[in-house]
């Protein structure tokens, strides 16, 4: 149980130590680390990013800020971090593992080294955490690493690479390079353009609004769901989790799923596709005036299409023929789960 005393320091300390630290980061490539707390990543003026570092919490005060050229640390003088609850009021329930190394990075290329560290939502340790904000000028790049809270980008124009432990992230409104690595946490990308790289341990993604040269949804577990995407490459391989995606347009379409159904409403028919579910369903919808090859087979399950078929094979569980006048070629393949092709 806290002594009133230290209840009392929690509720005074926040407030003595809400100024926020300056830090301007020089170079192409901004990288920053931070254990826990909030990030906004924003549009900024100028030619440097600017970082707004706020240290909250009991023991904000033993949070040390090191700077050396492009590389914000916050470092935390512990192993085991006690981080309660955000500015939102919402509680961060969840407990991190992860190794940190002396100088107060981690993650990366040397992932392995360092001290292993816990944070957690609650229990004994350094009661302490950092919230960011990040001003991101036209054109930089920024490396963020966090292991737990939340992150927060909005009208970026420029590369970001997000690394997190367990943190959820929102993009909005974003040009340029997205690269998001999440172990655990939901991920949420809207109105943005440019390449969309997004690989995640565990945690649902959506996707909304995106007008996007290349986008790449690698998860372990989690549903994926798109929603008014435009990409010239669209790809998503789930490992456990459903896809889902309404008024999707593409010319490259790759889906592949270990255990989860597949509904994808087309715009138009991709110049190249293939879908592949190891359990789970397919759900096609189609242009009305659609023109393809088929190329279907399930394991286990029916076919059904709304499209009158000219069909050199069709069987239950295998289709060879096309749709219209034939085109380009649409291969789907299931273990288990039936395919149905609708018409829009």
């Amino acid at each position: 149980m806290r002594s009133p005393l230290r209840a009392l320091v929690a509720l005074l300390l926040p407030a003595a130590l809400s100024a926020q630290e300056r830090h301007v980061l020089s170079g192409t490539t901004a990288s920053i680390f931070n254990l826990a707390g909030q990030v906004r990543l924003e549009s900024g003026s100028g030619s440097e990013v600017v970082v707004e570092v706020t240290r909250r919490g009991p023991d904000a005060e033993k949070l040390e800020v090191r700077l050396r050229g492009g590389q914000l640390v916050v470092r935390y003088p512990a192993t085991e971090i006690v981080y309660r609850e955000d500015d939102r009021n919402e509680r961060w329930r969840n407990n991190s593992n992860l190794r940190v190394r002396e100088d107060g990075t981690f993650g990366g290329e040397w992932a392995d080294g360092g001290r292993r560290t816990v944070i957690r939502s609650r229990g004994t340790g350094l009661e302490a955490h950092a919230d960011l904000a990040v001003k991101v000028p036209a054109g930089k790049r920024v490396e963020l690493h966090l292991a737990a809270g939340r992150i927060e980008a909005t009208n970026v124009n420029g590369d970001l690479d997000i690394d997190v432990y367990s943190a959820s992230v929102r993009a909005t409104g974003t040009k340029g390079r997205l690269f998001i690595d999440a172990g655990s946490g939901s991920v949420r990308v809207a109105d943005a353009s440019g390449d969309l790289e997004i690989d995640t341990g565990s945690g649902s993604t959506t996707l909304e609004g995106l007008r996007m040269s290349s986008v790449k949804v690698d998860a372990g577990s989690g549903s994926v769901d798109a929603r008014d995407v435009e990409a010239a490459r669209f790809s998503v391989d789930v490992g456990s989790g459903s896809v889902r995606a309404e008024r999707l347009s593409t010319d490259d379409l790759l889906v592949d799923t270990g255990s989860g159904g597949v509904r994808l409403d087309l715009a138009k028919v991709p110049r190249r596709s293939g879908i592949d579910t190891g359990s789970g369903g397919v759900t096609l919808a189609l242009p009305d005036d659609a023109s393809a090859d088929l190329d279907i087979d399930t394991g286990s399950g029916g076919i059904s299409s709304d499209f009158p078929v000219t069909a050199d094979t069709f069987q239950r569980r295998e289709l060879r023929g096309r749709i219209g006048g034939g085109g380009p070629l649409i291969k789907v393949s299931t273990g288990s789960g039936g395919v149905t092709l609708r018409k829009r």
